[in-house]
């Protein structure tokens, strides 16, 4: 029930009149190197990652060539009820392999996109069109704050509301069953 709501707000989203962001998204990502665990930092969230602590969404390319992601987090507090999530991504005909159509639900997909991407693939930010989510993630549980503060100015440069951005608490010590 909580992915159909998902897939409904993002449809919904959808409808919203907004200039669209401009066809910007990271020139190239190499799609094998891109894949594995990346820690959610911050994000513009979805109504059901509102209250995310310790989130890690997860990829990994399958021998159709489609991401199945896992995304998972603790809801309220560190030792919160654990949610997961596993939608399928399709890497779209871009051949930047930036642009991805993200299904949560058939036979809805929805725009993401590689807006940024570290070149040592440390930090990367997902986005869509409609600037209305955003995820800053890296590979470790935080990014130091030069980092932090130079990716919300680049958000906001793009057109994505940076007020609705929230820190991701991360507090994994005595956090057990999580993985």
């Amino acid at each position: 029930m909580k992915v159909l709501l998902a897939v409904l707000v993002i449809m919904l989203a959808g409808c919203q009149t907004s200039s669209p962001m401009p066809e910007h998204h990271v020139q190239q990502v190499q799609l094998e190197r891109f894949m594995g665990d990346w820690f959610v930092i911050a994000h513009i969230p979805l109504p059901p990652e509102k209250e995310a602590w310790n989130a890690v969404e997860s990829y990994r390319l399958d021998e159709q060539g489609r991401v199945q992601v896992t995304f998972r987090f603790r809801k309220g507090a560190a030792d919160g009820p654990l949610k997961k999530y596993t939608p399928v991504a399709y890497v779209t005909e871009d051949p930047s392999n930036a642009i991805w159509d993200m299904q949560f639900l058939w036979p809805f997909r929805a725009d993401f996109r590689v807006v940024w991407l570290d070149d040592d693939y440390s930090v990367t930010v997902i986005g869509r069109q409609k600037r209305d989510y955003a995820w800053i993630m890296a590979r470790q549980p935080g990014i130091d704050e030069a980092t932090y503060k130079r990716i919300v100015t680049y958000l906001a440069s793009e057109g994505y509301d940076i007020d609705g951005l929230r820190r991701v608490p991360h507090q994994w010590q005595g956090t057990p069953g999580y993985q």
